[in-house]
């Protein structure tokens, strides 16, 4: 007959562990798909700097095959600006739109 009565502490001992360590944890962040705001305004610089150099080599190479070394430089510098810019607004318009739906489980 103890050995119930000891069952049965138990089993309301461990409930009551439970619950104080559920008032003790602390509150999950909100964090959309696990990044945080500086992890996110790195990848946007990433993009943007990916876009110059790739640009920069394109124009390097092309100038380099042809002669003519300023032209395309410049032209696909530029193009490469307009790529980065490009791809960095569309990766903060899909954050923006993630933010705007509400969280699944609600």
């Amino acid at each position: 007959m103890s050995t119930q009565d000891d069952g049965a502490k138990l089993k309301t001992l461990e409930a009551r562990i439970k619950a104080a360590k559920a008032l003790h944890m602390p509150v999950p962040k909100e964090i959309a798909d696990g990044h945080s705001r500086a992890q996110l305004a790195w990848r946007m610089v990433t993009e943007l700097v990916a876009g110059l150099i790739i640009g920069l080599g394109i124009g390097y190479g092309l100038d380099t095959l042809f002669g003519t070394m300023p032209i395309f430089l410049v032209l696909f510098l530029f193009a490469g600006l307009a790529a980065g810019v490009k791809t960095m607004m569309r990766s903060a318009q899909e954050l923006q739109s993630r933010a705007a739906k509400p969280p699944q489980g609600q």
